[in-house]
């Protein structure tokens, strides 16, 4: 199988790039290197050293003596996205070219615009090229759990019944996404959704809870295939800030009293579904959705566990609660559906804990990269519109307006 990565340079991207041309299929690729250009902006950088894009070519070719084509431009350039889709003629797309970040779209007009309209944009680009130039190709997009925000009652994958004064139908489930970021994932989805009604698109959505690790089995023996891992407050998620801060010795930071509740899934458990997802398409015309995560923890609960790892590897560190920088439910309901992955072949490779200590014990080595940039894992960009930098709970905090 032909597969197209737009947004291959990333953090999910070269890993799946990686397995995917492990399995056999030819895979190319699109990135414009903004995920590098965002953690500068956010004062940051990855906590394990990443090589450019042709010193990772190179390595595969010289480590697997495998290759992928790859092409610098913007999704949201329209006949840059043509162009590609006619020279490669990929049977599958998989999307990951948006920005994935919650609190960069929330820092100002100028960050909430040009989130929505990057990731808005270059998903009608690769639906209208499809249409015109693959329409039997598979496109796969990554959306988020956080399109469904966190409803009172379970989360079905995508769709569900219901009855509504006497009549019945199957619907799609409502969203209500928490921030800007999320709500341009919802537009996304809607728009394949709608593009698979009129268009014929074959199309699946991946509801994807948060991913973690540092490792699969393809980077192994070579650090110039390692994938980036960012613990900024931005592009870091709360799993990959913990074990960070865990191998600096400072103080896990769950937000409020942490009791919110997510799924989670090991990166090497992403590359697996996205395979299976892959690999069996779903029909002409058809759009599916699937939940994709292994487990359900809450903030608090996934940073106790962090601290329980790392003091069996010999690190001293506590968990001390931050002010909530952000607008969410902190004590809610959540149970989400994810038995369509379950079907294809889904079997988790690891669970958190033996996840945590592989990174945790890769990332030791990497302690002076985290140091030197401690200073981004305090967050300072509030949902209530101002930049100020958040202090435990119960310590005094000045805000500035920006």
């Amino acid at each position: 199988m032909k597969i197209l990565i737009a947004g291959i340079d990333g953090y999910l991207g070269w890993p799946l790039a990686l397995h995917l041309s492990g399995r056999g299929h030819e895979v190319g690729g699109i990135d414009m290197y903004l995920r590098r250009k965002w953690v500068e902006e956010m004062s940051s950088w990855s906590a394990l050293p990443i090589s450019s894009m042709p010193e990772r070519l190179v390595a595969l070719k010289e480590r697997h003596d495998r290759e992928i084509s790859f092409w610098e431009g913007d999704l949201t350039n329209y006949d840059f996205v043509e162009g590609i889709i006619r020279e490669f003629e990929p049977d599958a797309v998989v999307h990951l070219g948006e920005c994935p970040s919650a609190p960069y779209s929330m820092i100002d007009v100028h960050h909430a615009k040009w989130v929505q309209s990057n990731n808005v944009d270059s998903t009608f680009n690769l639906i209208f090229a499809m249409r015109d130039h693959r329409p039997e190709a598979h496109l796969l997009k990554l959306g988020t759990m956080g399109e469904y925000g966190t409803p009172g009652m379970p989360i079905p994958e995508g769709f569900f019944e219901i009855e509504y004064r006497g009549h019945k139908d199957r619907l799609p489930f409502p969203r209500q996404a928490g921030s800007w970021y999320h709500w341009s994932k919802v537009h996304g989805s809607n728009n394949i959704m709608f593009a698979c009604k009129i268009y014929g698109l074959r199309a699946t959505d991946i509801m994807q809870g948060v991913v973690f690790g540092t490792q699969t089995d393809e980077m192994a023996g070579d650090p110039r295939l390692l994938s980036r891992l960012d613990f900024d407050q931005a592009f870091g998620t709360a799993i990959n800030r913990f074990c960070c801060q865990a191998v600096i010795g400072h103080p896990l930071t769950p937000y409020g009293r942490g009791h919110q509740k997510r799924g989670f899934l090991p990166l090497r458990d992403s590359m697996q579904c996205f395979t299976l997802a892959l690999e069996n398409p779903p029909e002409h015309g058809e759009y599916r959705v699937f939940n994709q995560f292994h487990e359900v923890y809450d903030i608090v609960s996934l940073a106790n566990t962090v601290r329980e790892v790392s003091s069996d590897l010999g690190l001293d560190v506590e968990v001390r609660h931050l002010d909530n920088p952000r607008m969410e439910l902190e004590e809610h309901f959540y149970e989400p559906d994810h038995q369509h992955l379950l079907d294809l072949g889904y079997q988790p490779a690891h669970d958190v804990a033996t996840e945590v200590r592989m990174m945790v014990g890769d990332l030791i080595a990497h302690r002076d990269r985290i140091e030197a940039k401690k200073d981004a894992l305090v967050p300072d960009v509030n949902w209530s519109g101002r930049r100020s930098r958040v202090g435990f709970v119960g310590e005094q905090t000045v805000s500035t307006r920006d």
